[in-house]
């Protein structure tokens, strides 16, 4: 059966503490309201406007419009509203979409966002700049009910993980490397599991990813001590039948991120993995030093974490980014991936999802 949003929530409402203590004891998610109003700034680069064009392809049913500065021409084929207009008609968020240098806000774009704090829109960042730091932003919230969001910024009292199993089903991403494919492979099983008819929600651990969904914990930025707890809370107990496809983050392999990977493994105690990977990469980005392991290296030490929360834990996909390769080398490539570990493989943005689908189900 194909839920609502709304349902599949009550679902879970309803499986949490039906003979289990709940795991997450906190606000837990950063929340957002929709439907958003996308903030392009003057950006003229669509390789810095990501996160806009994300929302507008994964969100659609999200994003009424956008909105601009002098000199933008970023154009995501939305309606252009003003502030004003947008909340008039029923906008509840203003999303910055676009990363302008050094991941900060301008000063010159505190008019347009005290403007909508103003029309009573939430103001949602993922930048660097403290959105209470924008020079009368604070002020512009009293009496309006517009919240200031950072969503990197964790939710307060983050409780530290119980192990506790729950009820529910999880898929987890994993992968080789960081930023490799790992968002759009939850997003693509979510949105296809959902269209077999499963019950499955995609559950955000990056800010781009919450901004798609709405909800989510950017996990990178929670203190190490709960970030398994912070994964507890992202995908609590639900209905027996439900499906959480939780985004991944960093690598086991990544000198410098290995911690939320493993933080965010343990937590999410998945029953299932699916291994994301880039056949062209032989080495972690930005670390010449470090080789990527091979996928059986890579499948077995994932198994060995996933397994000390969920000793069920299995691999049921692996997913390859081939955007680089033609579509001869792409078929070559993910047919050698699927000998090396026997698990369906696939790209989410090239090959059909339900074999893969099958296999997570079991």
């Amino acid at each position: 059966m194909d839920y609502t949003s709304e349902e599949r929530e009550q679902r879970r409402s309803a499986a949490d503490g039906k003979g289990e203590e709940s795991t997450c004891r906190s606000p837990g998610n950063v929340i957002l309201r929709k439907p958003y109003l996308l903030f392009l700034g003057e950006e003229t680069n669509p390789l810095k406007a990501k996160t806009a064009f994300g929302l507008r392809d994964w969100a659609a049913e999200s994003c009424i419009g956008q909105t601009r500065m002098p000199g933008g021409t970023i154009d995501l084929g939305l309606p252009e509203f003003d502030p004003a207009t947008a909340a008039a008609a029923g906008v509840r968020s203003l999303v910055i979409g676009v990363t302008p240098p050094g991941g900060r806000i301008p000063p010159h774009w505190s008019r347009m966002l005290v403007a909508a704090a103003e029309a009573g829109l939430d103001i949602v960042s993922g930048l660097h700049t403290p959105l209470e730091s924008v020079p009368g932003l604070v002020r512009a919230t009293a009496g309006t009910g517009a919240r200031l969001v950072d969503v990197r910024r964790p939710p307060d009292n983050l409780p530290r993980a119980t192990g506790k199993r729950r009820s529910g089903k999880r898929v987890a991403m994993v992968g080789t490397d960081c930023a490799l494919g790992k968002k759009y492979t939850a997003l693509a099983l979510a949105r296809a599991m959902r269209g077999h008819g499963v019950d499955a929600d995609f559950r955000a651990t990056g800010q781009t990813g919450i901004m798609i969904a709405g909800a989510g914990i950017a996990v990178d930025a929670v203190v190490a001590d709960f970030i398994a707890g912070a994964a507890e809370c992202i995908s609590p107990a639900a209905a027996a039948d439900h499906w959480d496809v939780i985004e991944g983050q960093g690598s086991l392999f990544h000198p410098a991120y290995a911690g939320v990977t493993l933080g965010l493994l343990h937590g999410s105690q998945p029953d299932a993995l699916v291994l994301c990977h880039d056949p062209e990469r032989t080495h972690v980005v930005s670390w010449p030093d470090y080789p990527l392991p091979g996928l059986q290296e890579a499948r077995d030490l994932y198994l060995r974490m996933a397994r000390m929360t969920n000793p069920d834990a299995r691999l049921a996909g692996v997913s390859l980014n081939t955007a680089a390769l033609d579509e001869a080398a792409a078929q070559e490539a993910l047919a050698r991936a699927e000998r090396e570990l026997g698990v369906p493989a696939f790209d989410p943005l090239r090959t059909p999802l339900d074999r893969a689908i099958d296999a997570i189900l079991g």
